[in-house]
């Protein structure tokens, strides 16, 4: 495993992390999260990304249980607020009130007395973003949350949140965390030069595309029986929809000889390519077998040469979604 610096921050991260959305408490049981969440210690891996609001707050407590008994030193825990836990008009968003209230279970779940990283997972449009900012900075004084950052934020509001932070002398977001693949890359024209300079990093989601990029999706045929295209309950289906096109299906299929020219399976071409910008910290991987951990966590390290990099670029460039304004959070609390 290779490991990066989070943004500007001291904090060393995983280039591979694990995280289990759409998986633990949800698509797999107990058992196979486990055992993933113990492939990926194996491999290396000592970065884990979950959220509060993932499969109704039981992936945090599965992700808790798994990594019970390892030195808490030796690993960086990631969560996240935002999203609705609970009924009330308050189980939501990024009060004071809901971020404490939290952050607290959130660290209970966890089995955890701190999180390494805390992040908003969207942009509250019905917060002060000073009260978000202070909430934050004092989890950050009282010790329970080492670093703060962001999820799928918009280039201004890091520019407002970065302002008031310097104004007000609270700790800096370091991360961002945004969906980015091969197809979509809807922060390189403004969120990416904006957190090079202000020394933040992205902690990618979805870098293959929540599976497409695996090349098992063929245009014309059937989802195969299991994986996420199915997944209804767990929002999986909805999720990768957006991908599911034939054209984009016939496009990834031409992925495949760049893939075998390099000794690479398409997961690990797709995880590579993530990590060759220099601006991501770590890219996230999923997983419902163990083998997926340990076929995904082989993309550390690779380097892609220019040439392959354009050769890619050749084949996806017409399906590649480029358009900021496709980074948006709700403008009312969901």
């Amino acid at each position: 495993m290779e490991f990066r610096r989070l943004g500007r921050s001291g904090l060393k991260i995983s280039e591979v992390s694990y995280g289990n959305w759409l998986t633990h408490g949800s698509q797999v049981e107990e058992d196979a999260a486990r055992a993933c969440v113990a492939a990926a210690l194996d491999e290396g891996v000592t970065t884990f990304d979950t959220a509060d609001v993932y499969a109704g707050t039981r992936a945090e407590e599965v992700l808790g249980r798994a990594l019970k008994g390892q030195r808490r030193e030796g690993l960086e825990i990631f969560t996240k607020v935002y999203w609705p836990t609970g009924p009330g008009q308050n189980d939501r968003g990024l009060s004071r009130k809901h971020i404490f209230e939290s952050v607290h279970g959130s660290l209970k779940r966890l089995q955890t007395d701190y999180v390494d990283l805390y992040q908003a997972h969207r942009f509250d449009h019905e917060t002060p973003l000073e009260e978000t900012l202070r909430a934050f900075d004092d989890l950050v004084r009282q010790g329970k949350v080492l670093y703060v950052g962001v999820s799928e934020w918009r280039p201004e509001e890091i520019e407002r949140a970065l302002k008031i932070a310097d104004e007000m002398g609270f700790d800096r977001i370091v991360s961002n965390q945004p969906q980015y693949n091969m197809l979509w890359r809807v922060i390189e024209p403004e969120v990416v030069p904006l957190c090079e300079r202000e020394g933040i990093g992205q902690i990618v989601w979805s870098p293959i595309a929540q599976g497409v990029l695996t090349g098992k999706y063929l245009p014309g045929q059937e989802a195969p029986a299991g994986s996420r295209a199915t997944d209804k309950e767990g929002r999986g289906a909805d999720m990768i929809a957006g991908f599911m096109r034939d054209e984009v299906l016939r496009r990834v299929q031409e992925l495949r000889p760049i893939a075998e020219e390099l000794g690479l399976t398409m997961a690990q071409l797709a995880v590579a390519w993530v990590l060759q910008n220099p601006n991501v910290s770590s890219a996230i991987v999923g997983a419902s077998r163990p083998e997926q951990v340990r076929d995904n966590v082989k993309a550390a390290g690779v380097k892609l040469d220019a040439d392959v990099l354009k050769r890619i670029d050749d084949i996806v460039d017409p399906l590649v979604e480029r358009d900021t304004d496709k980074i948006q959070s709700p403008a009312t609390r969901p």
